[in-house]
């Protein structure tokens, strides 16, 4: 398992690169003048400090966020600067690398104990009774 901490120490924001392009919604003229949104991309095909086994790790479980030319796009604009966003952005990327390399344990799978069972029916005998004094007989009509 690696963690994000890991990644930092290998320095793989050498890798990153960046664009900055004009951020949407609100920010006064700011938004209009200034280029802070951030693009950081990370092609993960020409990377030096993955093993191969990570890289396929990225490919299945970012696919979606990946492109065609096997680069890795992660977008902050939340922050009003331009580097507060080249921080937020590589906290994502170094956060979803991390998610990615945890392997999650296999479930296996158990049987219901005695005692969920009789409470799962004591439950539905309980949903049945009240529905049954909801209005079984005809109170609308009078003869």
């Amino acid at each position: 398992m690696t963690t994000a901490e890991e990644l930092i120490n290998r320095r793989i924001d050498t890798e990153f690169v960046f664009t900055a392009t004009r951020s949407s919604g609100p920010g006064g003229q700011n938004v209009n003048k200034v280029n802070t949104r951030i693009e950081l991309r990370f092609n993960i095909n020409e990377s030096q400090k993955l093993s191969e086994r990570e890289k396929n790790l990225i490919r299945a479980k970012l696919a979606r966020r990946i492109n065609s030319a096997g680069e890795l796009i992660i977008v902050s604009q939340s922050e009003r600067s331009q580097l507060g966003n080249k921080r937020k952005a590589a906290e994502k990327f170094y956060s979803l690398l991390s998610k990615a390399f945890t392997i999650k344990p296999a479930r296996v799978p158990t049987a219901p104990t005695p005692g969920s069972r009789t409470k799962r029916l004591e439950v539905k005998r309980l949903r049945s009774s009240i529905k049954k004094l909801r209005g079984g007989s005809n109170s609308g009509t009078e003869d």
